[in-house]
């Protein structure tokens, strides 16, 4: 593992990145809805986004414009989500990078965009469209808080973190900001991740790159089991660090690789650790799977069962319920070679209760933050872990009245 050097300032940490972001009107709230990352230089891109198949309108726009592998600017939105808006939508969308465009002097296609909230309203452009100057006017080397605000939607607290790691003998920065809360199981994405580098690094090793990462820390968190319309994650890279360009296979790239790892993994906790309702952090391991696959498969569907979740919520060690969850997964599950672990704590054995087993001493860490729940399944070397939250009675309250 590279030496990490961690950083303030979140993505404008990142040489030649600014960003902002302001209240224009989307929110009722008046609360910061517009946010916008831009380089002062010219960025290859990458983006990935969710597998959803109803997606959003900027979604749709994204991927067109990631295709071109260059942009300068990512527009994100909150409070409307800018899905199942129809034809209307996607004139909506492509006109934000038109006007994003115009202002920075930038062809639309080297625009990306995002939008979260309440799916099926179309956007309030007015109030966009005189919102969008001032989000321009905005722009700073110190603005990564405030667009890590203007992407809030259920978050209770800004998401940002920054790192330089050595790369070919070149300190090379990430920054990234993220957001998403509820909705929140996703494969290839997560709700919102925007991510800024100084590497210079050849579009194809980006993207592979921004998969991997994503797929190590990302795609391994689980809030409440269901996908966004509208997951985007996306990262420029603006060469500002003059290290030797990175190409697929050479040296630099295994620690510019491993620190974009890192730096996805820190957002994406935060991500569970804000969980909407949520007080629990809780690490699934599963070791002993037959494949790699398999343990993953076995991992998410503890991770998002509801009665698992719940059982966490109580700190209750209902171990049967984590039983159930790993006999219902598609992976190959024998009970009687099944051991369950919680922190440091031999819970079931051989599919049964274990003799001697201190359940009150596993009710105490199950009242902790943060624990982890080992699982062997006794079949093979396949390991894997996700992150996921508790479910308590505070998920319920904030998503049956999400949109009143």
């Amino acid at each position: 593992m590279p030496e990490i050097q961690w950083l303030d300032g979140g993505i404008t940490a990142v040489p030649g990145i600014l960003a902002s972001g302001v209240a224009a009107g989307i929110k009722p709230s008046g609360k910061k809805d517009l946010a916008l990352i831009y380089s002062s230089a010219p960025a290859r891109a990458a983006a990935v986004f969710t597998t959803n198949q109803v997606k959003g309108a900027p979604v749709l726009v994204s991927q067109e414009h990631v295709r071109g592998r260059k942009a300068q600017a990512i527009v994100a939105s909150s409070g409307c989500s800018n899905v199942c808006t129809g034809e209307q939508g996607l004139k909506d969308a492509r006109e934000m990078t038109r006007l994003i465009g115009d202002l920075l002097h930038l062809p639309p296609q080297q625009v990306l965009i995002a939008a979260t909230g309440v799916i099926g309203q179309p956007l309030p452009m007015d109030r966009i469209r005189a919102g969008l100057p001032k989000l321009v006017k905005a722009l700073s080397p110190q603005g990564s808080r405030s667009a890590a605000e203007a992407i809030m939607t259920t978050d209770t607290v800004p998401k940002e973190a920054a790192l330089r790691v050595e790369v070919g003998g070149r300190p090379v920065t990430i920054g990234g900001i993220a957001k998403g809360v509820g909705m929140l199981e996703p494969h290839l994405a997560t709700m919102f991740c925007f991510l800024a580098t100084d590497a210079a690094i050849a579009a194809d090793a980006l993207h592979v790159a921004l998969r991997r990462a994503v797929d190590r820390s990302l795609n391994r968190v689980s809030v409440d089991g269901d996908q966004s319309t509208s997951d985007t994650v996306a990262v420029l890279a603006n060469g500002l660090a003059e290290n030797a360009p990175l190409e697929r296979g050479a040296r630099g790239l295994r620690p510019f690789r491993q620190a974009l790892e890192t730096i996805t993994q820190r957002l994406a906790l935060m991500l569970v650790q804000d969980g909407e309702g949520a007080t629990k952090l809780v690490e699934i391991v599963v070791r002993g799977a037959r494949t790699r696959r398999e343990a993953l498969v076995a991992a998410r569907a503890v991770a998002n069962s509801p009665l698992v979740k719940t059982a966490f919520a109580g700190a209750d060690p209902n171990w049967g319920r984590i039983m159930m969850a790993l006999g219902k997964s598609a992976a190959r599950v024998l009970p009687d070679r099944l051991a369950i672990r919680i922190g440091e704590e031999p819970l079931a054995e051989r599919g049964m209760l274990r003799g001697g087993a201190r359940l009150d001493r596993v009710r105490e860490i199950m009242g902790r933050r943060q624990y982890t729940v080992a699982i062997d399944l006794g079949l093979g070397r396949g390991e894997e872990r996700v992150w996921t939250s508790d479910l308590s009675e505070e998920y319920v309250r904030i998503n049956s009245k999400y949109t009143t």
